[in-house]
């Protein structure tokens, strides 16, 4: 039987995309394809500007769940702690890390008769389950998207390297394209330069990450 490992789990709003603003059980799966996630191996990372901790168990909500009906089980009960048992379908947003590094069909089922609708947020160099409700590809410069559609695409910008501008994913099959602006020490610069390009190119739309303005996880 397979073993999940998540390292967090909890109830916020969606802050960024076509999903802002939705309540949902943030499942946080431990481990990514792309970076260790210690900073002694981030100069050798594909990706480089990760601002998520996904090592080990130990966050809120955190552990190892002996298969897909145990792992359900916890978000579920998740769930209620915070919304309550309003009878109204839930939603869970499946990240990392990389989440399509553990989360399977057998996983999505278990989630779906629960009542969940069930999305990911993955880097794209990984296949997406075909049952998934949403799927949101953020993909990485150096690391190629074998995940070529879904909901939306959602591409951290600016970012210097030519694999990594937005002329390289327009023509990919996702129903929604959004830059985010690269969340560091010239932010309101990136931001600028973000809502400039989707301007001049309104397939584009700007994703701010609203939680963290308003102050939520």
């Amino acid at each position: 039987m397979k073993t999940y490992s998540v390292k967090e789990a909890y109830v916020t709003l969606q802050g960024e995309g076509a999903q802002t603003g939705r309540a949902a059980v943030f499942l946080r799966f431990a481990g990514c394809n792309l970076w260790t996630g210690l900073e002694r191996d981030r100069p050798r990372a594909v990706c480089q500007f990760c601002d998520t901790d996904f090592v080990g168990t130990d966050g809120e909500n955190g552990g190892k769940f002996k298969g897909a009906e145990a792992l359900a089980d916890h978000v579920a009960l998740v769930w209620r702690e915070t919304s309550g048992d309003t009878g109204q379908k839930g939603y869970v947003v499946c990240t990392g890390g990389e989440p399509l590094l553990q989360l399977d069909e057998e996983a999505i089922a278990a989630l779906h008769a629960r009542g969940f609708d069930v999305g990911v947020e993955t880097n794209g160099t990984l296949p997406a389950p075909e049952s998934l409700d949403w799927v949101c590809v953020s993909p990485k410069a150096n690391a190629e998207v074998v995940q070529t559609r879904g909901n939306e695409l959602k591409l951290v910008y600016p970012q210097d390297e030519p694999e990594a501008q937005p002329e390289r994913y327009a023509a990919l099959q996702f129903d929604h394209f959004f830059l985010q602006p690269k969340d560091d020490n010239r932010q309101a610069d990136n931001i600028a330069a973000a809502a400039a390009y989707c301007m001049k190119h309104p397939e584009w739309r700007l994703s701010l990450q609203t939680h963290k303005l308003i102050g939520l996880p």
